[in-house]
């Protein structure tokens, strides 16, 4: 894992945030969060819950 700050590769987890990073060169805390997938621009992607039963899109 990188900083997105200096892209330095020493970082240590810190309590607080919760899930937080300290980059020991720049000495910035960040915290990553994964927001999810994207199927914006993908051939053939299904959209979540379609063709599911009782989903979006279902057919009874």
């Amino acid at each position: 894992m990188h900083c997105p700050y200096c892209a330095e590769e020493d970082l240590r987890p810190v309590e607080e945030p919760r899930g937080a990073w300290r980059c020991l060169d720049c000495t910035r805390v960040f915290v990553v969060r994964f927001v999810g997938l994207s199927h914006e621009g993908i051939a053939g992607a299904r959209v979540a819950g379609a063709g599911v039963a009782g989903g979006e899109g279902a057919t009874s």
